[in-house]
């Protein structure tokens, strides 16, 4: 449908209105046609209102696409009623109402506003040049009638104008609103895609690397040395046993459609690493852990990124250096800690067995990810006197009185390791 005013087609309803509207102007301009001062009946109109009629009501379809244009012929149809001995009067103007009402529609506020006192003082001074000195205070109240109705119109229009243009900012609000409502839902649904697609990657890869290197240890060994091979057995039930309950608990959440009635499992962090350098003991990876300057307690997403971001590096270790050690570095400064994580491996891309690995996965980006996240940063790579590193930069809180110096013993793999700020990483 076309706006009115475009110059495009109109519907049909709108030609009715338009009939309607130039039918009532038609009579009402020859109603003042047919009144004359001092008259007791009326009379029938003469030539001239039939006149004056036909040409204000021919230009009203044109006030919508020009309204100027159709005000300027109304208002010179109205200067020639006094020269044409007619009576100015509010019916025979009743175009010219018309005309201004749709101009202050349609016409910025000044502009129509010029327009409309321009054509009121055009009537006004028409008449009073034709009625020079014998103008009474009848014809003086007539006259300022007339002058107002145009100018009443053009109010009523620019209110209309004002009305219009609310509801179109109102609509546009609403449906910007829709929009940037239906984007921050995409983005927030992306977001929570890609931090339910990273937990279920560090869960699924840890236990699933330490079950496969479990299961390739007891089937290199089923011949030679079963004792070995019934431990390896029973390490990997129990691997496979915690995997399936951490996919049963992060599932479970994925299912829940409200808020959890009671609190669920506090998220793991780095007072968990003993039973994770554990796990990967029972896989044949040993562990050292080494502390450096004053270890305080971390935000749970902090502490959750640490976490992680150390599973993942020891997960990479499993299953691509070759190699059966590895070093966890934890670098504790005023505002930040660094964590390095090192091995010795080749980089060999075959299990024990000889099969060809994986090709490599998203480890490395979903770990760069949670460290941007947290505010920190993380460098991945080869060593020049070989191996592989992993190291990140996380920002800490300001530290308060709870700190605990690192000077003591963390217990990893079955045995100690001394924290000693010059060991080598």
């Amino acid at each position: 449908m076309t706006k009115p005013g475009d110059g495009g087609p109109r519907p049909r309803g709108m030609w009715w209105r338009e009939g309607a509207i130039t039918a009532v102007a038609f009579a009402l301009c020859l109603l003042g046609g047919a009144l004359a001062v001092d008259d007791k009946s009326l009379t029938p109109p003469p030539v001239a209102a039939y006149l004056i009629a036909v040409v204000c009501c021919a230009v009203l379809p044109a006030r919508h696409r020009t309204p100027l244009a159709a005000m300027a012929a109304t208002t010179a149809c109205g200067m020639l009623v006094a020269p044409l001995d007619l009576l100015l009067s509010p019916p025979i103007v009743a175009p010219a109402v018309i005309v201004a009402y749709s101009l202050a529609v349609r016409t910025e506020r000044r502009a129509a506003g010029a327009a409309l006192l321009t054509s009121a003082a055009l009537l006004v001074a028409s008449n009073l040049v034709v009625t020079f000195g014998t103008l009474s205070w009848q014809d003086a109240s007539r006259i300022a009638t007339v002058a107002a109705f145009p100018l009443v119109a053009g109010i009523l229009g620019h209110s209309t104008q004002n009305r219009r243009a609310y509801l179109a900012a109102m609509e546009e609000r609403a449906r910007r609103a829709e929009e940037t409502r239906e984007s921050e839902a995409r983005r927030s649904v992306a977001e929570e895609r890609l931090r339910i697609a990273r937990e279920l990657h560090d869960l699924v890869a840890h236990q699933i690397t330490l079950a496969n290197a479990q299961a390739t240890v007891a089937a290199h060994l089923f011949d030679t040395r079963p004792e070995q091979t019934r431990t390896s057995l029973k390490e990997l039930v129990e691997t496979t046993a915690d995997a399936l309950d951490e996919l049963r608990a992060t599932v479970g959440l994925l299912r829940q459609t409200g808020d959890a009635a009671a609190p669920a499992e506090p998220a793991p962090g780095l007072s968990r690493l003993p039973t994770l350098l554990e796990s990967f003991r029972r896989a044949g990876l040993e562990v050292a852990v080494h502390q450096d300057g004053t270890s305080r307690p971390l935000p749970p997403g902090l502490d959750l990124t640490a976490y992680r971001i150390v599973q993942e590096a020891l997960t990479n270790v499993t299953k691509h250096a070759g190699t059966g050690s590895a070093r966890v570095r934890f670098t504790w400064n005023h505002d930040r800690v660094t964590i390095t994580v090192t091995d010795d491996g080749r980089g060999a891309r075959t299990s024990p067995t000889g099969a060809p690995d994986r090709p490599p996965g998203y480890g490395l980006i979903g770990m760069r990810e949670r460290a941007t996240a947290v505010g920190g940063h993380l460098t991945a790579g080869r060593r020049p006197e070989g191996g592989f590193l992993v190291s990140t930069e996380l920002p800490l809180p300001p530290a308060k009185d709870t700190t605990r110096r690192a000077g003591g013993t963390v217990a990893v793999e079955g045995r100690t390791a001394t924290a000693e700020a010059g060991d080598a990483p």
